[in-house]
């Protein structure tokens, strides 16, 4: 093990780790919504597991002792998302730090009357514009289902492509700008609204925080649980399809179809 490593904090030339088969296996078996891909999408995606392993740089914070399988896991996970658009939409930044359990990052806020607020904010994943992605490794937890922090914190670096995390990532040839502003924008005033009412979406709650986290909420669940997403957001669902150009929600259904 640990044999990637050192490959990890040197990431010139193509020198890609080798991944035995039965570690594909082992990892992808704790990722069971890559079934919901396309079996011809499965190689692309491993491949693009690789060179993200070897071109990005991995640091355990608070002594965690990373392994070639948790950086497979988040390697597999934070693809996905470009997996139709290519690792080049991840290539302002190269650094990530995995955190042993949630961690505490300061914060300053100042009210309008100019008074600074100082306080710690408990997290288990955040993106920074134009620097790393920080990521807790809580392998134990017992997540929600729909609740993804790597798919998460990813599509919030691609919210950010074009400047602040908003909701709004670059959008490709053909997508209109007009149409997901609208979609978006009263998607999110549905959702909040059932939050209010406690209504039970199936939905993270925090996805009612800002538009940014809605978008990131609703990627995760694109991925986890698709054929939630199309069957109640099908708009949503349509311009997040257009937007990663996959369709995960048949085979979803197909893999597993709803109770009689």
């Amino acid at each position: 093990m640990l044999h990637w490593l050192r490959r990890t904090f040197a990431p010139t030339g193509p020198d890609l780790p080798d991944v035995p088969a039965d570690q594909w296996i082992r990892v992808e078996a704790r990722l069971p919504y890559l079934d919901f891909l396309a079996p011809e999408d499965r190689p692309a995606l491993r491949e693009l597991a690789r060179t993200f392993i070897a071109t990005k740089q991995f640091h355990g914070a608070h002594e965690l002792q990373l392994d070639d399988d948790m950086l497979l896991e988040i390697a597999l996970q934070a693809c996905l998302p470009v997996l139709k658009l290519g690792l080049d939409w991840y290539d302002d930044w190269v650094g990530i730090v995995i955190y042993p359990g949630d961690f505490i990052v300061p914060r300053q806020i100042t009210d309008e009357a100019g008074v600074v607020h100082e306080y710690d904010d408990t997290l288990v994943g955040e993106a920074w514009a134009g620097g790393p992605v920080l990521l807790s490794w809580q392998p134990d937890q017992l997540a929600a289902e729909g609740i993804n922090v790597v798919i998460h914190e990813f599509a919030h670096k691609l919210d950010m492509r074009n400047g602040e995390a908003d909701g709004l990532p670059p959008l490709h040839e053909g997508m209109s700008v007009e149409r997901w502003a609208k979609v978006w924008s009263d998607a999110y005033a549905r959702f909040c609204a059932d939050v209010d009412a406690g209504i039970d979406t199936g939905i993270d709650d925090y996805a009612a925080e800002n538009p940014a986290e809605f978008f990131a909420v609703m990627s995760e669940c694109f991925f986890e649980i698709p054929d939630l997403i199309e069957q109640t957001w099908p708009d949503l669902y349509r311009q997040l399809s257009l937007f990663y150009r996959l369709d995960p929600a048949p085979r979803a259904r197909a893999l597993y179809p709803p109770a009689a």
